[in-house]
């Protein structure tokens, strides 16, 4: 069965699961009215007093408003040119449509002003609208939830897409309106992306007005919904990651609400579109695609089991950051270029594919320039070509696979360790007397992603050395294991632990603050070498840090890149062949950690070499200055210790 035929028996199903929902599901109208009324949300919008001239942001608007307007057009199914109708009537999209589209004025990939502007047209003296639907499940006696749902005519987020519906939802202990108007909610839920996140009715968290009004914040662009104004770190399975700002939510609106009957007859007859089965929005690729209709949507039938996956709180990213400057502004807007780029390669890929090529192309000449024999993987301690010291660690690794996989298994623990700790701080309210809500919840996320950088470097600078140590007693034709090579390694372990902590501290304060980024490339460039330094040459920390400096320092595009590929290799391969199997299996997303996990044990050995036949060939440049010719194999310098 083709995706498109899965897609109309999905849709199908979700319309005769509506269509045919027992009569006694349905609550009285005027108690529908009377629960949405007391309960319609107060929503506060960001101002954008600059943004494409005065005037008011994206508003929820009453979706009449765009029908029989001769600017939005219906199209069929089959590519966007097919035009259907102009000015499509209510009535029109009431006759299912499977996977037709509505299309609005303007370019999705670029947008520019011009949906804003439209916006602010079709919207002029008309109030925000939104539309409460009152509906059980039946998995879930017992319980009822009350809807909200908003219509933007535009998501400004890195999902470029026309038309956006967002909602909230208030849970209660209750079989019918009539019974919902006598109880509390239990609970609400503001919906982000591909989920939402919950709150008990008396969270503190929870901002009401009147005490029944919920405080709304919809984001800038993406238009999901928060409780608070603050940065949040955004992310979903298909949309991506980056940046929610609810920030500067100075624009507060008590939005009209139109109650969608229960009963799906009546709905049909007062709300027409409701049975649309297409996109409300311009045909496009992938999550660009305008979005289905609230009827298409899990919790349009079962609101009580989609809520059962609420996330318990949003992470709010911390303002502030080092150096006086935002560490966020900066990773938010390294998201939003990137985002932008993806977007050129979509509505234009060309150029891009001539990127590519050319990017390919200048690869491939570059490897083919390179020298790589002879590959002579002993006689360690002497100079070599670029592709001689991949080559020669490749050679290494193949030869003594056994040896090096046991250094390896070191980061498994390291590994276990980081996810033990990401599951105790983003399952827990608190950790160590510290509140994990708000932006301190975003404090801890950055916490978290410090403390696993910092172990996987420690970790990865311990197997440094125990595989500078093995590889020179190899050398020496002296029989080594992994247990022994550790032993060797371990006088050099403080040094080696304290200098990689000094290295990690001051290039992430370097590269908090956005602007210094160049400089913390350039020393972590130059302290590559650190743990083979401490553990051939055995010096101190601050000692270690000043002679990888100097090692480095003629020779710092070389190790640079060798740096560079050959960690590429270990981070890209890990997650790509978890992606891959997560996409052709059924299997859970954790699955990606685990076998990132496994292919760093596999990987980093040979990183670790890469980065110690480069300290041996800086360290001979440094000692044997005149002997220069990597093709001449010099003599080796003396590698024993002191």
């Amino acid at each position: 069965m083709t995706a498109r035929a899965r897609g109309a028996v999905l849709a199908a199903v979700l319309a005769a699961t509506w269509v045919f929902a027992p009569a006694a599901a349905a609550s009285a109208p005027a108690d529908e009215a009377a629960l949405a009324a007391r309960y319609a949300p107060v929503v506060r919008l960001v101002d954008q007093p600059e943004r494409c001239g005065p005037g008011e942001p994206y508003v929820p608007i009453d979706v009449n408003l765009l029908f029989d307007e001769p600017t939005v057009a219906l199209r069929g199914p089959w590519t966007g040119a097919n035009l259907v109708k102009v000015g499509p009537s209510a009535g029109d999209l009431g006759a299912g449509l499977y996977e037709y589209h509505l299309d609005f004025p303007g370019d999705a990939l670029n947008p520019g002003c011009d949906y804003l502007n439209w916006s602010r047209h079709i919207n002029q003296g008309h109030q925000p609208t939104v539309y409460a639907h009152v509906v059980t499940d039946p998995g879930y006696p017992g319980q009822i939830a009350l809807q909200y749902w908003m219509f933007y005519v535009y998501n400004d987020w890195n999902n470029l897409h026309e038309g956006d519906w967002e909602m909230i939802q208030i849970n209660f202990p209750a079989s019918s309106a009539a019974e919902a108007l006598k109880v509390s909610p239990s609970e609400v839920g503001y919906s982000q992306h591909e989920g939402g996140e919950r709150a008990s009715w008396d969270d503190p968290k929870l901002e009401r007005v009147d005490g029944t009004h919920p405080v709304v914040y919809p984001a800038d662009g993406s238009h999901a919904n928060f409780y608070a104004a603050a940065l949040y770190l955004g992310a979903s399975g298909s949309q991506g990651v980056g940046c929610d700002d609810t920030r500067n939510s100075g624009l507060v609106t008590r939005p009209a609400d139109e109650v969608i009957p229960s009963d799906p007859a009546q709905a049909r007859a007062d709300f027409p579109w409701i049975a649309f089965e297409g996109r409300w929005g311009e045909l496009q690729p992938a999550f660009f695609n305008g979005p289905t209709g609230p009827n298409l949507k899990t919790q349009w039938t079962e609101p009580i089991r989609w809520s059962q996956d609420w996330r318990d709180r949003a992470y709010a990213v911390p303002a502030g950051g080092a150096l006086g400057t935002r560490t966020t502004d900066f990773f938010c807007s390294a998201m939003a270029r990137g985002s932008r780029l993806l977007w050129v390669a979509v509505g234009d890929p060309l150029p891009t594919i001539i990127g590519v090529l050319a990017a390919v192309a200048l690869l491939i000449y570059a490897l083919s320039r390179a020298t790589w024999r002879p590959t002579a993987p002993l006689r360690v301690a002497r100079r070599r070509a670029w592709g001689q010291i991949l080559s020669g660690a490749a050679r290494m690794y193949v030869a003594q696979w056994r040896l090096f996989i046991g250094i390896g298994v070191l980061l498994l623990p390291v590994s276990v360790l980081i996810t033990i700790l990401q599951a105790i701080v983003f399952h827990a309210s608190s950790f160590a007397g510290v509140e994990t809500e708000g932006e301190a919840a975003g404090a801890f996320v950055l916490v978290v992603v410090a403390i696993g950088t910092a172990l996987t470097l420690l970790g990865f600078g311990i197997v440094q050395s125990a595989t500078a140590r093995a590889l020179v007693e190899i050398d020496d034709g002296r029989p080594v294991g992994a247990v022994q090579a550790y032993r060797m390694a371990f006088s050099s372990l403080a040094p080696v632990l304290g200098a990689v902590v000094i290295a990690v501290v001051i290039v992430s304060l370097l590269t908090s603050s956005g602007f210094l980024i160049p400089v913390a490339i350039w020393l972590a460039v130059r302290w590559a070498l650190v743990a083979p330094v401490v553990t051939l040459e055995s010096v101190g920390s601050v000692a270690a840090l000043r002679r990888s400096s100097r090692l480095v320092r003629g020779d710092w595009l070389k190790v640079g890149s060798l740096t560079i590929v050959s960690a590429a290799v270990a981070l890209v391969l890990g997650p790509m062949i978890g992606t891959v199997l997560i996409v052709l299996t059924d299997a859970p997303l954790s699955l990606l950690n685990v076998v990132a996990g496994l292919v760093y044990m596999l990987t980093m050995p040979f990183v670790a070499l890469t980065t110690v036949y480069a300290y041996l060939d800086t360290r001979v440049g440094d000692e044997l200055a005149p002997e220069r010719d990597p093709a001449e194999m010099p003599a080796q310098i003396d590698l024993s210790p002191g």
